[in-house]
């Protein structure tokens, strides 16, 4: 759960936009949206494989891209 302490002489917008930042940083709205609707455990493994796939790929991009020819 995200919370924040605000200062005294803080205004409202400063702090709202605090509780923005942190509620984004701990991705809380994104695991909300995923919960939302039922997923089959499948679907679950089948996107994580996915997910787990681009970023090899990525990466495999990124050190074939640095190499100095």
């Amino acid at each position: 759960m995200a919370y924040i302490k605000c200062d005294d002489n803080e205004t409202v917008e400063k702090a709202i936009k605090r509780f923005k930042r942190l509620v984004e940083k701990e991705g809380i709205i994104r695991e909300f949206k995923m919960r939302q609707y039922f997923e089959k455990p499948s679907a679950i493994e089948h996107r994580k494989k996915k997910a787990l796939a681009r970023k090899q790929m990525k990466k495999t991009r990124k050190t074939y891209s640095s190499r100095a020819y």
